[in-house]
C-alpha cells in the first residue's frame, strides 16, 4: 500500500472521515502532500502534480510565491499574534478598498464562512428584517442561515440541509434559482420581510456556472428598487477574475461584498466591505456584534497587503495571461471531446474552468446535477494518473493561476486527451 493510503487509515482513526474538510476525501483515499511549488504539488510517494486545484481558487500567484514569503517572513521576526490593532491592518484595508469602489470601510476576520455570516447579519441589524435570499447552488460557508441547498461539498455529498441545523434558521432563508430574475422578483414580491440578497456572481461551487446576460444588473436593480441589501460573495472571484473582483468584472456595486482566498494567496484570512453606513453597525461602535482572536493576525495581513501590491503590479499582464491560458484549454478539451463524441458542456471564464457529461447548456442547479458525475470521477482519476491534479468533485472549479506555464498546459491537455479517452470507454 502507498504511503497515503497508511496515512489515511491511520488517519480515519483521529480525524472524522480521515479528513478535516470534506471536499479533500475521494475514493479510494485522497493523497497526502509533502510539499509544493509554483505550479506543481508533491505527495509522500513522491508523485508531481500539475496542480490546478490550487487552494481551491486561493493561489492565484501560485505556490510559494517569492513575494509573499518575504514579507511573511520578515513579519514572523517580529511576532505572530498581538490582539491589538496595527498598522499594517489600516494599509491592507486602504488596499482593498482602493481595488474595491463598493466598499467605504472593511473588517477583517479569517475565513469565507466568517465573513458571510457577518455579511448576513449585518443586512439583517441593517434592515431589521430577517429573512435572506440565496440561489440554489451557491455556496456561502458552512452555517446554518445559508446550508440550505448549497454547492461545494454539500452538493457533492448530497446533504440539501445538514443535520444538527435548525430549522427555526433556515426557514428563514429562501432560495430561488440561479438566473431567473422571475423567480427572484416572484419570491421578494411574496415576502416583505426581506433583509438581504447573497449571491455568488459567478457560481463557482457547482462547477463553474456563468451568469446570463443582464442577470447580475437585473439583481442590482431589483434590490435596489426594493430598498434590500445586495452582497456580494466574492470569496472566490474576489481578485481571482478581476482586481476589483467580479463587481468591477461587470461593472455591477453590491451594498455588502465577503472576500477571501485569492485575498492572501494561501494565508487564511477573510474581510467584509461595503457601505459606510451599513459596516458602521459593527461592534464597538454598532450593535451588530462580530468579534475574533485572530482577525486582522499580522502574519496572514502581510500575507495579503503583498498578495494585493503583487496583484496590482502586474495586473495588465496577469489577467490577460491567464485568460490566454483559459482559452487555450478550454477550446482544446471541447475539440477533444467533440472529435471523441463526448456530450459535454465546457464552461469557462477568467481564470476559471469546468467540463460537464452532459448535452445541455449548464446554467444552473439542476442543469449541473443532471451532469454525469460518474464520467466526472472517471475523468478526475485519469487525470491524476497522468499528472493532473484538479478538485476531485464536479462541483468544483478547474482553478489557473499565473505560476502555471505552456509546458504545464501542453502536459494537461496530454493528460486530458487520456482522461477522455477513459470517459468514451
Amino acid at each position: 500500500m502507498s504511503k497515503s493510503g497508511k496515512l489515511f487509515n491511520i488517519s480515519k482513526k483521529v480525524i472524522p472521515s480521515g479528513v478535516n474538510s470534506p471536499v479533500r476525501y475521494f475514493e479510494p483515499y485522497p493523497f497526502f502532500t509533502k510539499k509544493a511549488n509554483g505550479s506543481h504539488i508533491w505527495d509522500v510517494d513522491d508523485n508531481r502534480y500539475i496542480d490546478f486545484c490550487n487552494g481551491y481558487g486561493a493561489l492565484l500567484l501560485g505556490h510559494r510565491r517569492k513575494e509573499i514569503l518575504k514579507s511573511v517572513s520578515s513579519q514572523l521576526s517580529k511576532g505572530t499574534l498581538y490582539c491589538t490593532p496595527t498598522e499594517s491592518e489600516i494599509e491592507l484595508s486602504k488596499l482593498i478598498i482602493g481595488n474595491f469602489p463598493s466598499v467605504d470601510k472593511v473588517r477583517l476576520m479569517n475565513t469565507g464562512g466568517e465573513a458571510t455570516m457577518t455579511a448576513i447579519r449585518l443586512a439583517r441589524g441593517f434592515t431589521k428584517k430577517k429573512k435572506i435570499i440565496k440561489f440554489e447552488g451557491c455556496y456561502h460557508g458552512a452555517h446554518d442561515s445559508v446550508l440550505v441547498k448549497a454547492g461545494s461539498g454539500s452538493a457533492h455529498n448530497g446533504i440539501s440541509v445538514s443535520d444538527g441545523g435548525l430549522d427555526e434558521v433556515s426557514k428563514n432563508t429562501l432560495v430561488v434559482e440561479y438566473n431567473d430574475i422571475e423567480d427572484l422578483q416572484k419570491t421578494i414580491q411574496k415576502n416583505k420581510d426581506i433583509a438581504g440578497v447573497i449571491v455568488e456572481p459567478v457560481l463557482a461551487n457547482m462547477g463553474l456556472i456563468l451568469p446570463e446576460k443582464n442577470f447580475l444588473s437585473d439583481l442590482r436593480k431589483i434590490t435596489k428598487e426594493n430598498n434590500i441589501p445586495l452582497i456580494f460573495d466574492e470569496v472566490v472571484t474576489g481578485f481571482r477574475i478581476a482586481p476589483g473582483g467580479a463587481q468591477e468584472y461587470f461593472g455591477i456595486k453590491p451594498d455588502i461584498t465577503t472576500m477571501a482566498k485569492a485575498l492572501s494567496n494561501g494565508f487564511t484570512i477573510s474581510a467584509v466591505g461595503g457601505k459606510k453606513q451599513i459596516m458602521d453597525l459593527l461592534s464597538p461602535g454598532g450593535k451588530v456584534y462580530q468579534a475574533s482572536t485572530f482577525a486582522g493576525n499580522p502574519i496572514s495581513v502581510s500575507a495579503a497587503i503583498s498578495s494585493i501590491k503583487t496583484i496590482n503590479k502586474m495586473k495588465n499582464k496577469l489577467y490577460s495571461k491567464l485568460e490566454r491560458y483559459n482559452l487555450l484549454l478550454s477550446t482544446a478539451l471541447d475539440d477533444m471531446a467533440t472529435d471523441m463524441r463526448i456530450p459535454h458542456q465546457i464552461n469557462f471564464t477568467a481564470s476559471m474552468l469546468q467540463i460537464f457529461f452532459t448535452d445541455k447548456p449548464v446554467v444552473n442547479y439542476q442543469t449541473s446535477k443532471n451532469a454525469n458525475a460518474k464520467k466526472f470521477q472517471k475523468l478526475f482519476r485519469t487525470l491524476l494518473k497522468n499528472g493532473v491534479f484538479i478538485a476531485p468533485s464536479q462541483f468544483e472549479v478547474v482553478f489557473l493561476s499565473d505560476a502555471h506555464t505552456k509546458t504545464d498546459l501542453n502536459r494537461t491537455l496530454d493528460a486530458y486527451h487520456s482522461a477522455l479517452k477513459s470517459v468514451k470507454k
